[in-house]
């Protein structure tokens, strides 16, 4: 990830709505919400949630696919892997326990599947 697209996905994600929806649509992974879902969530009109919806997906922070009539929205949760590492990618300068206490919050969220099994 570079510079203008780390840019890019903070700008779409620096707007009140817009956040609820992407950490809405994490939580629903990996089978997405139809947009029309997503607004009842979040108790937004439709046509405002359209427009949200859409700077996301520019930004990369969202995939889209048609299921029939619906539109089904997800996480797109590579970039988001991607805009973090690039967040902390030098926040260790060299002393990895610097950055073991973020590690290991990230990684408690997100268990592996061996760890869920």
């Amino acid at each position: 990830m570079d510079t203008e697209s780390t840019l890019a996905a903070l700008s779409a994600l620096s707007q009140s709505t817009r956040l609820e929806i992407f950490r809405l649509l994490v939580r629903y992974e990996p089978d997405g919400l139809p947009a029309g879902d997503v607004a009842r969530h979040l108790n937004v009109p439709q046509n405002t949630i359209s427009a949200h919806l859409a700077t996301l997906t520019r930004a990369g922070l969202l995939t889209s696919q048609r299921d029939s009539r619906l539109i089904v929205y997800r996480a797109c949760l590579p970039r988001l892997r991607d805009l973090l590492l690039f967040l902390v990618r030098d926040c260790c300068a060299g002393s990895p326990e610097l950055c073991a206490p973020l590690v290991a919050t990230l990684s408690s969220c997100c268990p592996s599947p061996e760890a869920r099994s």
